[in-house]
């Protein structure tokens, strides 16, 4: 019976175990196998005068990251990993690594992104790879547990659409038999319609594709999103439930993932205290300007203009009370001052992490905000026509799981917390 290696102990004396050769070391009359699963790494110890001349066969044959079935005694040991080793009593090669391989996957000999990503399945075999997707799986499964716990439920929308969520043109298209149809930006639409047909509160976590021609280390084309909505709500609603599910997302990794942490070298994780600090946008460009980055009240805040408010602030932080001209045209602005609407965008020191707001219900206001926008509501007639029968106010906000996880964990390009990224150069593997 296969044991995972992380259960291997002395206090067991006999185990079978299989994974990976990670790495050799020939001593001579002994040699060491590191052989490594998805749990940890045991050392195989070889003394070759006192094992079978079968074992000896397949260890002649073994290249490093071949898979192999080990079996044998379980030794104490001070000077082994973890205090203990294998010694075999049966060493076989089940699959045969080719050499040389396209890149060390004990990390001895750093690659290049790009050499990583084209050979992601060998790069995913890296320790410190692989705990940052064992932590970006905790970080999706807290904020599915906080979200379910607080009466939240789970919905699937398309994402093949035939109208753009927001206009403009950063969209893919798709030859859709005799229609004009799109990869979808967002669920905005949808989830929207959803609390008109009573749902009162939902959340999606799903792919978003938007087609925009970046090239940085913060952007993919394809994206995974945890978006929320929930009726009876307003904005101030909608910060309370993304600050407090992004903390429980970072308490949970803190409770959860301490040996992931420790594999990264990530020695002092703190989750973020709640409520996150507010400030307005006005106050917003008012940091940046002050800071050597000059702003205009309407203009976008750059990335060096965040990094700005990011170092005055020094923690997540909301923005709130946007330019209702900056944001799209589902935002409800205030009723006393039109010009500003109820929008926030939650940051992280380093970047935009999520962005919300509580959303227009009133039918009327919503057709002249599209027209506003220079957009023609006849082809959102399908989005518009749940507001013409009784639509609650509601907020809600979009979340972008990598950029949470880049941010948590420190990484340099946000495609090293994606398995298979998708950029404007990349579509393979």
């Amino acid at each position: 019976m296969r044991i995972p290696i992380k259960d291997v102990t002395p206090s067991i004396e006999h185990a079978k175990i299989f994974g990976w050769v990670h790495e050799e070391r020939d001593l001579g009359g002994l040699t060491f196998l590191l052989v490594r699963d998805r749990t940890g790494i045991l050392q195989v110890t070889i003394p070759k005068k006192k094992v079978s001349a079968e074992v000896l066969a397949a260890l002649k044959e073994v290249t490093r990251e071949s898979v192999v079935e080990v079996e044998g005694v379980v030794k104490a040991t001070e000077k082994a990993p973890n205090g203990r080793e294998l010694v075999p009593d049966t060493l076989k090669i089940i699959s045969k690594a080719e050499t040389p391989l396209p890149l060390d996957v004990s990390e001895k000999v750093p690659a290049e992104l790009d050499t990583r990503l084209d050979n992601r399945y060998l790069d995913l075999r890296k320790p410190k790879v692989n705990a940052i997707f064992l932590i970006r799986n905790s970080v999706l499964r807290a904020i599915n547990e906080y979200l379910w716990d607080n009466k939240f439920t789970q919905v699937q929308t398309p994402k093949i659409v035939a109208a753009a969520t927001e206009g403009g043109t950063e969209l893919f298209p798709l030859a859709y038999f005799d229609k004009e149809a799109f990869l979808n930006q967002s669920p905005q639409l949808y989830k929207q319609m959803l609390m008109g047909a009573g749902f009162d509160r939902v959340f999606e976590i799903g792919p978003i594709f938007r087609a925009e021609e970046h090239n940085t280390v913060r952007h993919l084309n394809e994206a995974t999103s945890i978006d929320v909505e929930m009726s009876f709500a307003n904005e101030q609603d909608a910060m309370s439930v993304l600050e407090n599910a992004v903390a429980y997302a970072y308490q949970y990794v803190k409770d959860h993932c301490a040996a992931e942490l420790e594999t990264l070298e990530i020695k002092d994780f703190k989750v973020p205290s709640v409520p996150f600090p507010k400030i307005t946008y006005k106050e917003a460009i008012e940091i940046s300007t002050e800071g050597g980055e000059p702003l205009a009240f309407g203009d976008d805040l750059s990335s060096a203009a965040e990094r700005v408010i990011g170092e005055k602030m020094g923690t997540m932080y909301f923005i709130t009370e946007w330019p209702t001209s900056t944001r799209p045209f589902y935002t409800m602005p205030f009723e006393d001052k039109p010009e500003v609407c109820r929008a926030f965008d939650m940051m992280h020191p380093r970047m935009e992490l999520s962005s919300g707001a509580q959303r227009c219900h009133i039918y009327d206001l919503l057709v002249k905000q599209i027209k506003d926008k220079g957009l023609n509501p006849d082809a959102f007639e399908f989005y518009l026509n749940p507001f013409r029968y009784g639509m609650p106010p509601h907020a809600g906000w979009g979340l972008g799981a990598e950029r949470l996880v880049m941010t948590m964990l420190d990484l340099q390009n946000i495609r090293e917390g994606v398995l298979f990224p998708r950029d404007r150069h990349r579509v393979s593997p």
